[in-house]
Order: C-alpha cells, then sequence, then structure tokens
C-alpha cells in the first residue's frame, strides 16, 4: 500500500526538501478532513487523494499540483470550504482545488445536460489553469484501475464517458501513456467479454510472432550499427482497444492487423533521425506513399517522429517509428513533459506542445461562447478530440492543423471567424474547388472573400470542425433573431395602424402595460416573439386598444397597409413549397409558430383552412422591385428524344434561369414527363422561359404547377 512517506522519497528526487514538506502538509490536512470516511471498496479515502498525488509524481509535477490532487475531494465531500484552503496553502491551490472539484460531477448517471453543463466548467478551469486537467486525468486513472468496487451499471457508465471524452484529451494533450491505460481500462469494463477474448488471441499471436521480431530487430540493430548511428530498437506492441477500434472501424480482420510488425528507433539527435531513415530504406524496400515526416510537421499534440513502412522478409509488412528519446518522451508524456523537463523549460519542443495545448483550451472557449447550449458545445468537443489530422498550408506557407475530412469552410474559420463569414469561395493548390471538397495533406488553400458575404446554412452538411460549426450556428441565430426582431416590428406597426394607432408613439406607459401583459422582459423580446409566429400582432394591440372590434379586423382583411415583401432570401420570410408563389402572383401571408411570415399564393388550397383564424393571416405585397431567385415547379410532357435534358437546359439558361433539380417519369416507350424546379426573377421572365421551351419540337405540353 502507498504511503505517504515512500511518496515523500520518491518527491525528493526532484522537489526542494520545503515544497516536499508543504506536500505532507496537505495530506495531513485531507487525512483529517476525510477521517471516518471509505471507499467502495472499504478502504480509507485518503488512498485515493494519496494515489492521485502519486501518479502525478510518475509525471514529475510540480509540489502545487501534488499538493491539489491531496486535497482535490475536500471541498466536495467534506463541507470544507474553498476559503479555508486559500488561507493554509494560498489561492494557487484553492484555485487548482476547485477546479477539479467542479469537474467530480461529470458522470453519466447525471443527465446529458448536466454532463455537459460540466464539461463547460472544466474548459474554463483549464483555461486558467492547465495543471487542473492533469489533476484530474490522474483522479479518473485511479478510479478507472479502482472500477471493480462500483456496480456494473456505473462501471459502464464510466467506462464510456473515460473513452468519449478523457481519453481523447489526454492524446490531445499528448500523453500517450495515460491514453492507453484509460482506453485498455475502459474497454475492460465497457466489453469486458470482448477484451478478455482479444486478450487470449493477442498472447497467441505474440508467442507465434515472437522468432520473426527478434529476427527483423536483429537486422535493424546490425545495420545502424555497421553505419556508426547509436540507437536504440524496441518492437512495438499494439494495444487492446487500438486493434479493436481498427478491426471495428477499418473493418479488418484480426490476423490482418497482427501481420504488421511495428519498431520504434530511437536516437541521439534529429539529424540522426534522418539518416536512420536512409538506412532502413536501403535494408528493406519502403511502400511508396506510407512515408510520414511529423518531425518537420507535428501534430497538433505535439507529437514528433518519421513513420514509414517497410516491405521486410518473406514480403512482411514493417512499420517504423524512428524519433530522438526527447520526443519519445514528449510522446509518452505530452503536456506533462513540460514539467518533467522543467530544468530546462526553455527546450522549444516542449514549449511549443504547451503553446499548442494553449491555444486549444482557447479554441474551446470560443465554441463555448458561441455555442447556444451546453449539448452543442460538447457535440463540438467530441468532434474536435478525434485524434486523425490533415495538415494544409496558407498563401504564405503557415501550417493549419484540421480533423480528417475537413473543407475549405473548416479551414477559413481556423484562419478566422471573420474570413470563415465572409468566405465565397477557394482555391486548392491554385485551382478553383468546391467549397465543399475534403482537403488533404499538403495542399495550399487560398479562400476568396467578399464583403456583405454571409455564412450559409447548407455549410452545416459539410463543415466537419467544432469551431466552424458553431461559428455558423452562432452567426444564423444571430441573423435569425435580428430578422424576427425586424418582421415583429413591421407586423406590431400594421397591427396598430388597423386600430388607428403608430406604435412607434408608444408612451413609456402603454410599452410598460404590454411588457406586464405578456411577460416579457423587453420589447426587442416582444418582437422576437411576434416574428418567430409564437405570438400574434393583433392580439397585442387588443392590450392597448381592447375596444377594437370586428370592424377595425374587417380593415386588416381588407388590405390597410400591407407588409410590402422585397427580395427572395430571409430567414423570417419564407416561400410555401406547396404553391412556390413568385413576384407577380397575388400572394397572402401566414403566420407560423417558429417560422415567421410564410408566403402563399392567394388561390393556394393550404391556405384555406387558415384563413379561418384571421389573426395568423397578414396582407402582403410585393415591392416594385424585388431582389434574388425564386424557385417554381413546372411540368414538361414531351416525345422521348435523345439529348432532351441538355437541350431544356440550355433554353432555360439562355434567358437567366437556373435549375435546382430535374425529375424524369417515363409514361411508355414514346412519351415522359420532366418535372423542373427552376429559378426565376418574377412572372414576367418565367412566361419568356416558358415560351421558349414550348417552341422545341419534341414538347408537347408545358405547364407550372401551383399546388
Amino acid at each position: 500500500m502507498q504511503t505517504i512517506e515512500a511518496l515523500s522519497h520518491r518527491l525528493s528526487s526532484y522537489l526542494e526538501a520545503p515544497q516536499i514538506n508543504l506536500v505532507r502538509r496537505a495530506y495531513y490536512y485531507a487525512e483529517q478532513a476525510h477521517d471516518n470516511q471509505k471507499r467502495r471498496s472499504g478502504e480509507a479515502y485518503i488512498t485515493h487523494p494519496l494515489a492521485v498525488a502519486d501518479i502525478l509524481a510518475t509525471m514529475h509535477m510540480d509540489h502545487q499540483s501534488l499538493m491539489a490532487a491531496m486535497l482535490h475531494d475536500v471541498i466536495e465531500d467534506t463541507g470544507i470550504s474553498k476559503k479555508a484552503i486559500a488561507k493554509q496553502f494560498g489561492d494557487a491551490v484553492a484555485d487548482l482545488v476547485d477546479g477539479v472539484s467542479k469537474l467530480t460531477q461529470i458522470e453519466f448517471e447525471s443527465h446529458a445536460e448536466k454532463q455537459a453543463e460540466n464539461f463547460q466548467k472544466m474548459a474554463l478551469a483549464m483555461a486558467k489553469d492547465l495543471r487542473v486537467i492533469l489533476v484530474k486525468l490522474a483522479d479518473r486513472l485511479h478510479n478507472m484501475r479502482t472500477l471493480g468496487a462500483m456496480p456494473s451499471d456505473k462501471k459502464r457508465r464510466i467506462a464510456k464517458e473515460t473513452l468519449e471524452i478523457y481519453a481523447p484529451i489526454a492524446h490531445r494533450l499528448g500523453m500517450n501513456d495515460l491514453r492507453l491505460e484509460l482506453e485498455d481500462r475502459g474497454f475492460y469494463a465497457l466489453y469486458p467479454l470482448r477484451a478478455t477474448r482479444l486478450q487470449a488471441a493477442l498472447k497467441s499471436a505474440r508467442g507465434n510472432r515472437k522468432e520473426l521480431v527478434e529476427q527483423i530487430q536483429a537486422s535493424l540493430e546490425k545495420r545502424l550499427a555497421s553505419e556508426n548511428l547509436t540507437s536504440i530498437v524496441i518492437g512495438r506492441e499494439k494495444h487492446l482497444f487500438s486493434i479493436y477500434e481498427k478491426m471495428r472501424t477499418k473493418k479488418k480482420f484480426f490476423k490482418e492487423i497482427m501481420d504488421v510488425y511495428a519498431f520504434r528507433i530511437i536516437v541521439d539527435s534529429v539529424d540522426t533521425c534522418y539518416r536512420a531513415l536512409g538506412v532502413v530504406h536501403n535494408l528493406y524496400k519502403p511502400v511508396a506513399g506510407e512515408f510520414e515526416d511529423y518531425i518537420a510537421i507535428p501534430k497538433a499534440n505535439g507529437y514528433q517522429s518519421l513513420h514509414t513502412v517497410l516491405v521486410g522478409m518473406h514480403g512482411v509488412p514493417i512499420e517504423v517509428q524512428i524519433r530522438t528519446k526527447e520526443m519519445d518522451e514528449m510522446a509518452n508524456s505530452g503536456i506533462a513533459a513540460h514539467f518533467l523537463y522543467k530544468s530546462s523549460s526553455d527546450d522549444s519542443t516542449i514549449s511549443a506542445s504547451h503553446s499548442r495545448a494553449r491555444l486549444w483550451v482557447q479554441g474551446l472557449l470560443e465554441m463555448q461562447s458561441n455555442a447556444g447550449d451546453s449539448l452543442e458545445f460538447i457535440e463540438n468537443v467530441k468532434i474536435d478530440l478525434f485524434p486523425d489530422e490533415v495538415y494544409v498550408f496558407t498563401p504564405k506557407g503557415k501550417i493549419v492543423e484540421l480533423p480528417t475530412g475537413a473543407t475549405a469552410v473548416d479551414f477559413a474559420y481556423a484562419v478566422h471567424t471573420d474570413i470563415g463569414n465572409a468566405c465565397v469561395a477557394c482555391r486548392i493548390n491554385g485551382r478553383l474547388a468546391p467549397l465543399s471538397q475534403p482537403l488533404l495533406s499538403g495542399q495550399k488553400i487560398t479562400i476568396m472573400t467578399a464583403q456583405g458575404a454571409q455564412p450559409n446554412p447548407n455549410w452545416l452538411n459539410f463543415a466537419v470542425s467544432g469551431k466552424a460549426r458553431s461559428a455558423i450556428r452562432h452567426f444564423l441565430k444571430g441573423q435569425r433573431h435580428h430578422q424576427s426582431v425586424a418582421l415583429g416590428r413591421r407586423l406590431l406597426a400594421k397591427a396598430f395602424s388597423d386600430v388607428q394607432m403608430d406604435y412607434e408613439q408608444l408612451t413609456d406607459e402603454q410599452q410598460k402595460k404590454l411588457l406586464f401583459e405578456t411577460k416579457v422582459e423587453s420589447m426587442e423580446a416582444l418582437q422576437e416573439d411576434i416574428g418567430l409566429g409564437n405570438r400574434v400582432a393583433a392580439s397585442i394591440a387588443k392590450l392597448i386598444k381592447p375596444d377594437s372590434d370586428n370592424k377595425l379586423r374587417a380593415s386588416n382583411n381588407n388590405g390597410n397597409s400591407p407588409i410590402t415583401i422585397d427580395a427572395a432570401d430571409g430567414m423570417m420570410i419564407s416561400f410555401a413549397r406547396c404553391c412556390r408563389p413568385i413576384p407577380g402572383d397575388p400572394i397572402i401571408g401566414h403566420i407560423s409558430s417558429g417560422k415567421g411570415l410564410v408566403i402563399h399564393q392567394e388561390t393556394c388550397r393550404n391556405i384555406i383552412e387558415a384563413r379561418n383564424s384571421p389573426d395568423k393571416i397578414s396582407q402582403v405585397n410585393w415591392a416594385a422591385n424585388v431582389s434574388g431567385e425564386f424557385l417554381v415547379d413546372v411540368r414538361v410532357e414531351v416525345k422521348s428524344e435523345r439529348g432532351i435534358i441538355a437541350t431544356l437546359a440550355t433554353r432555360i439558361t439562355e434567358q437567366g434561369g437556373s435549375i435546382e433539380h430535374i425529375n424524369v417519369h417515363e409514361r411508355d416507350a414514346h412519351n415522359s414527363v420532366i418535372h423542373l424546379c427552376i429559378g426565376v426573377h418574377h412572372r414576367v421572365h418565367l412566361a419568356n422561359i416558358l415560351r421558349r421551351i414550348r417552341l422545341l419540337s419534341f414538347v408537347i405540353k408545358i405547364q407550372r404547377n401551383k399546388n
């Protein structure tokens, strides 16, 4: 069993005596605070904080982190306040303890919202001090090591959360050793039968491979020594969870994964890494396209190494990683290496890793401010925790890291939110490309922006990075708010003019009365509610002038002060798909909850029932000049010939129309019916297009679908 004396002895290898005494003091304080408390296993509670501190000691963490580890459950479980801890041990330790305390509530047994809310607290705590997450990860690791005492349902919940959140965070911070243990323990707890079967198969396979592994290792060592390169060659073992994930995601058999032999070569300098690469490529033939240089372009979590795949004796594939001792330490300890090597903390590799972690946390905070709620935030974070990345270049040669499958839209938002919002097109390696095209490592991306351009809601269908998705949603929510407020104001102005009042001239008393009666906080919130269709403007007007009766209602329906439609695009004014009105059609507006004002043709069958609720009907008119393109459905009966679609498309585009989609239905061997959805500016424009199509020899009949 771990004791404070054994821990103190271990700490003496890298901490000063006064610092060790502070850690001991924190231990005795926690021991007293947790007196008479037991863990589920029956052990004294203090064994847990001590074990967490011991895990941090293996990372050579500073004395304040170790003190926080000793005290991390004191606020949560004993009623001792943060103020009391600050008085005893200082503000820095109290902040760390408080940060970790808030995180202890992240359990799957709570509702998803509560879990997500706590994850938001974690992001804030990490932003203040990155050591918070290191203490939390050590806490989670010890909980996973002692999971056996938990009931099976709680065991599975904790394991699922570990695999979904904590293991990916450890990977994001480059802490490979800790990640592997979290993953394997989580795998055993979540899928005990699969893990046991896989472990048995792995043990058997390793026994069969032993001789060949030794032969390959010996030949690598011999060739490197003959070139006077000082190196250590290690046979690399695949761990259980990564084998399972590869089998599941890549749909491979266990044998296919185990047929690959993996080795790591550790050398003394970066220069030797590249020389060793040349040596192994001379020994065994490299596989084309399987070389990755993560030394020149490190991964987002700071990982550096050369990766290559060789074809060895008997045609077996050999994966080789080549790195320096410092890179190996960074790969295993990640951000914790910053503390491990604190005596030489000016080391560029370590400080770069630390700044990357800080940038990631800052990105979390930006996503948090843009997210509508905690569930959306955690969804975006989980996207960004996926380990695979692509590395692309800006026009000036700066490297940008993005998740696999990222597009030019993700790249634009990664450079700056304003560039993302104003993005209209992109060039990939100098050639124009669609914004939705997935990017590949090594490409140079140029984003073209335009003044007044706005994010397209369709971007959410292909944007994959959390930053891009949260920024697009944030912009669209803001736009929806502004447009619904503007529409609500117009609807209120119309409703008040119908009762012979001027909405803009309402007194403060009248406005207060409206807010009191409707129980909303501000006139802007009231306008937004009306614009969204959640309230009826006419009933709001009646609150001020209750004697307005059917006579005034009639004036409303007789077209008094109609709302003017001047553009095709708008989030709170939409055009019904059932009848697809276009400028020039007689129209009527229907106020629909959550959608705002929906415009129909006056003759549309779907509006008949809504006319029974005059409060929800609004008189609308087209403006003299309407901007934008409006969709309209057209049905064309044709004689079956070759090249009909191409001819139709040419006629439509010649007249300045656009085709949204085409459906062809064969009636018989001679005739077909083509359904077109085309974009036009107004009725005259549509009439010109229909006239041009009607002149084609193969057209039997053409008509606009009106419902």
